[in-house]
C-alpha cells in the first residue's frame, strides 16, 4: 500500500537548472579573455565538485566555485570589478523569480490529502524556503525536508519521520542519482521524471528491470500511475 509522495523542488516542480546554466552563460563571457569557453566550463564544473564536501548544494557554493575558477585562470590577477561581477550573478540567482513546471501545481493539489506528500530537497535553506513560499504549494505538503544530500539513509529517515515507512513511499524527481536510485534502495517506489537540462554531477544510469523504477513524460501522468499503483 502507498501512503507516502515525495516530491523533488528544483527542476521537479520549479525551474532551476535553466537559470544556472545562463549564469554559467555569462560567467564564461566575463572570463573570455582569459581562457576559452571549454576550458572554464570544465574548469568550473571541477570546482563545483571539488567543493561539494565544502559547501554544499545550491547558489552559494556555485558562486563561490565561479570566483574559485576565476582566481585560478587569471593566476590571481582577475580584478575587483569581476569578482563583484561574480558575486551579483550569485545574487540574481538567488533573487530569480520562481517558476512553476507544467503540471506542478495541478498534480500536488490531485494527490494532497488522499496521501502524506513530502517536499524533499537539497540547496541552501533560505533560497529553498523562499522558493516554497513563492511556488504557492507549501500548505499542501505535510512535511518539508531540506537536506544536505540524498542518500538511501536520507529516504529511510525522512519516509519514517513523516509516514509509514519507504517502503510504503514514492520518490519522485528529475535526478536518476538523487531522486530516483536512494529512494529505491530504501525500498521505495522512485518514478523519474526527466528535465530536458541536467546537471553534469547527476548523471547516472537507469536502474534495469527493477519492479519499483517507473519513468514519466512529465508530471502530470504521475496521478493515473499513482492510482494504477494502488490497484
Amino acid at each position: 500500500m502507498l501512503t507516502t509522495i515525495g516530491f523533488d523542488a528544483d527542476d521537479t516542480l520549479w525551474q532551476n537548472e535553466t537559470f544556472f546554466r545562463l549564469t554559467q552563460d555569462r560567467f564564461l563571457q566575463v572570463l573570455q579573455d582569459h581562457a576559452d569557453p571549454q576550458n572554464l566550463r570544465a574548469r568550473l564544473e571541477a570546482a563545483e565538485r571539488r567543493n561539494l564536501d565544502y559547501y554544499g548544494f545550491g547558489v552559494k557554493g556555485f558562486t563561490l566555485s565561479m570566483i574559485e575558477t576565476a582566481v585560478e585562470v587569471t593566476e590571481g590577477r582577475v580584478p575587483a570589478s569581476v569578482i563583484g561581477d561574480l558575486v551579483a550573478m550569485g545574487r540574481d540567482l538567488l533573487e530569480h523569480p520562481m517558476e512553476l513546471l507544467p503540471h506542478a501545481r495541478a498534480t500536488v493539489t490531485a494527490l494532497s490529502g488522499e496521501f502524506r506528500l513530502v517536499l524533499i530537497t537539497k540547496g541552501d535553506l533560505l533560497h529553498q524556503e523562499r522558493k516554497l513560499a513563492q511556488s504557492g504549494l507549501g500548505d499542501l505538503f505535510d512535511g518539508v525536508e531540506i537536506v544536505s544530500d540524498k542518500t538511501e539513509a536520507t529516504y529511510r529517515t525522512v519516509f519514517a519521520r513523516h509516514g509509514t515507512g519507504a517502503d510504503q513511499a514514492l520518490m519522485v524527481g528529475n535526478s536518476l542519482k538523487s531522486d530516483v536510485i536512494p529512494a529505491l534502495q530504501a525500498g521505495a517506489w522512485g518514478v523519474h521524471v526527466p528535465h530536458e537540462h541536467e546537471w553534469a554531477f547527476e548523471a547516472a544510469a537507469a536502474p534495469v528491470d527493477h519492479r519499483r523504477f517507473h519513468v514519466l513524460p512529465h508530471l502530470g501522468a504521475l496521478p493515473d500511475l499513482v492510482r494504477g499503483l494502488q490497484g
